[in-house]
């Protein structure tokens, strides 16, 4: 049996602060330990990605105590923010940096970017690089020029779920996201206001936690729009409440800014929802295609309202682009990896590492 050491932030089982970075590290601590891993999980206290001192005192307290020559998995929230800790440490642990979304992408100055050089200086010290997408991959290796074969990609897995039975007319919108600027729930606002006359309902699942003055404005913005009583914030739901969001709802919505997969995609296309979200990041990849080609849903520009809503007017106005698109998610649903191979994937990575 191995050991493998996990390095997780504060909140990774906090059922009020769902994400897909979270599901993800819960879903390969559990299939891991299940393949025979010996695991130690080690949860880091402090406000990650951007830790006060107390939060760097506490990762090296942690990491500083594993024995020379441990396999150390860190979520990337907490390393590739931390280079003075883990740098260091690198030369005696066999470390190894699951990164979800890269600190950096967001940021307009290549050269001179706080968060890119500490991320750069992790990445390059660690032995192997764990991306849950192929755009990630590609994003790492063009900014930080990593050895290719150090940098691998383990997409997140799904879950089998019932199929949604959907409406006939299409309006249960679903939108399962935090609520931040991140995820573009404003440009969401913006393109519902502009289809106010067609039948729909807009269902907004995701911490209302995260920028509580963003929630203010946006229902300001509900209101002056006029469709306030037409779109629901409901906070996170988890469970059996998340899987009925699902069942009830007839295509996924999400405006994203940014995006290095997009798990709640194949959360839906699991279920045959089609999905109408913006073409950024690693959303395309998640969304994939039939086999025929056809992709289960609509890809439109971020920050871009009359786009997503010259969409959604196709969606709900046209029955035939609606049985299209459910048919191309269903075919889709099939191709969907689960859990287990996620987790078989990642004990690749991490056996070679241990050798």
């Amino acid at each position: 049996m191995t050991a493998l050491h996990l390095v997780v932030p504060d909140g990774v089982d906090d059922p009020a602060r769902p994400s897909g970075g979270n599901s993800y590290d819960r879903r390969i601590c559990r299939g891991l330990a299940a393949m025979g891993w010996s695991l130690d999980q080690r949860i880091v206290p402090g406000s990650w990605p951007d830790p006060d001192a107390p939060a760097r005192a506490a990762l090296r307290d942690v990491v500083v105590g594993l024995p020379d020559g441990a396999v150390v998995l860190v979520d990337g929230l907490i390393g590739s923010a931390a280079p003075e800790v883990l740098v260091p440490e690198a030369r005696r642990v066999r470390l190894v940096v699951l990164v979800h979304m890269p600190l950096g992408a967001g940021s307009p100055d290549v050269g001179e970017c706080r968060l890119r050089a500490r991320e750069r200086a992790v990445l390059s010290a660690a032995v192997a690089v764990v991306t849950t997408s192929q755009w990630t991959r590609r994003w790492v290796l063009e900014q930080y020029a990593l050895p290719p074969s150090r940098v691998h990609v383990v997409e997140p897995g799904v879950d089998a779920a019932a199929l949604a039975s959907g409406t006939a007319l299409g309006g249960e919108l679903l939108c399962v996201a935090a609520v931040t600027p991140a995820k573009g729930h404003d440009v969401l606002l913006s393109a519902l206001a502009t289809v106010d006359e067609l039948g729909w309902g807009c269902v907004c699942v995701g911490t209302l936690a995260r920028d509580p003055g963003f929630v203010d404005r946006l229902r300001r913005q509900a209101r002056a729009a006029g469709i306030a009583d037409r779109v629901s914030f409901t906070g996170p739901l988890t469970g059996a409440d998340l899987d009925a969001a699902y069942g009830a709802a007839d295509v996924l919505l999400l405006a994203s800014r940014a995006e290095t997969y997009g798990m709640v995609v194949t959360e839906a296309l699991v279920r045959g929802l089609p999905v109408v979200a913006t073409n950024v990041g690693g959303l395309p990849e998640a969304l994939g295609r039939a086999r025929d080609g056809t992709r289960p849903g609509l890809l439109v520009p971020p920050d871009d309202p009359e786009a997503l809503a010259s969409a959604l007017r196709s969606w709900l106005c046209d029955s035939d682009l609606r049985q299209r698109l459910r048919r191309a998610a269903r075919e889709r649903r099939a191709t969907l990896p689960g859990w287990p191979a996620t987790s078989e994937r990642i004990s690749r990575v991490l056996a070679e590492v241990a050798r």
